[in-house]
């Protein structure tokens, strides 16, 4: 065959290989938002050594909401079409942003960082369950026993450091860390019906409005409590804000938002064990924090049930990006 027609033939499945469906392209924005926050549990550990949890927060989501504005070029154009989808949205921003933030960061003062991601990586397990009962997606009985595994899991972590040093702060360290757990997958519940109406980015800035609006009161309290809160403020603290406000809320969840507007909620969890393989290798690295036997223990149960329940041990994030289909409109 000549050259010239086999040179055309790879251009041509190169570009179809470059382009990704609709599908395809939720996956890597999922995959996108949870090295972000996998990355977050360490940078955030850090920069609550100098600056407090609700302050944090409020200067978090408030700069993010200032960004995702001027994306929009401050002309926010989203209407809520009914009170039904205000109260979702209401619901929403508390859920996933007020509560699990809150319990996020109380978790994180108390225990270790890695914990975080290895804690949230349980969401698929129990997001079935409730995608099961509240968005009525498709049960497979298999998944009992990955379920049964994965909450074998969340026990041992969460229980370690009764295993390794008796009752301290950190076992409610890691109970605080469930708890925003059950906060984020009562947020993609919620938000799965109304997302796919709305415009995730103008959509996330009502939902960042709502959360700072709901952190003001609390950092104001911080304020008047902690005196010279931020002449004391270094580094740390400044790095937390901006990489809270850029990457962690601007860029992760306008991105977690499309993501769950495209694929289905059970789906959208599965990514969330994306978050312990950064999260463990950049608290190892930045903040020296140990990986202990049983740490190791309860994550193997913990993915090992999100195997098993899946039904198949090659099932990981990049694995969605390999299956190539041809391009559907977006």
């Amino acid at each position: 065959m000549d050259s010239r027609f086999r040179g055309n033939d790879k251009g041509a499945r190169d570009d179809k290989i470059m382009k990704l469906t609709t599908v395809q392209k939720a996956f890597l924005a999922l995959i996108i938002a949870n090295i972000i926050w996998g990355a977050a549990s360490p940078i955030f550990k850090l920069s609550l050594q100098n600056i407090p949890p609700f302050t944090l927060a409020f200067w978090r989501f408030f700069l993010g909401t200032i960004i995702l504005a001027a994306v929009l070029k401050f002309r926010i154009d989203m209407k809520i079409a009914s009170r039904k989808d205000l109260l979702l949205l209401t619901f929403y921003a508390l859920s996933g942003i007020t509560a699990n933030i809150i319990f996020y960061f109380w978790g994180l003062k108390l225990t270790y960082s890695i914990n975080a991601p290895i804690i949230s990586s349980a969401a698929p397990i129990i997001t079935l369950v409730l995608a099961l009962l509240f968005l009525k997606e498709r049960f497979i009985p298999r998944k009992f026993l990955g379920m049964l595994l994965g909450t074998i899991g969340i026990i041992v972590v969460v229980l370690e450091p009764l295993l390794q040093v008796g009752i301290d702060g950190s076992i409610v360290g890691n109970i605080f860390l469930v708890i925003a757990m059950l906060a984020a997958i009562i947020q993609t519940i919620i938000g799965k019906p109304i997302l796919g109406r709305y415009n995730p980015i103008t959509f996330t800035f009502w939902a960042f409005v709502i959360g700072a609006t709901s952190f003001l009161p609390l950092a104001v309290f911080e304020y008047a409590t902690i005196p010279n809160l931020y002449p004391m403020l270094d580094w740390r603290g400044y790095m937390g804000v901006a990489y809270g406000a850029i990457f962690s809320s601007a860029a992760g969840y306008t991105l977690f938002a499309w993501g769950l507007s495209k694929i289905s909620a059970t789906d959208v969890s599965m990514f969330t064990y994306v978050d312990p393989v950064v999260g463990t290798v950049l608290g190892a690295l930045l903040l020296h924090e140990p990986i202990t036997t049983p740490f190791l223990v309860g994550a193997l149960c913990i993915f090992g049930g999100i195997f098993l329940a899946e039904g198949r041990l090659h099932y990981h994030p990049i694995g969605k990006l390999r299956t190539i289909r041809p391009s559907s409109p977006t």
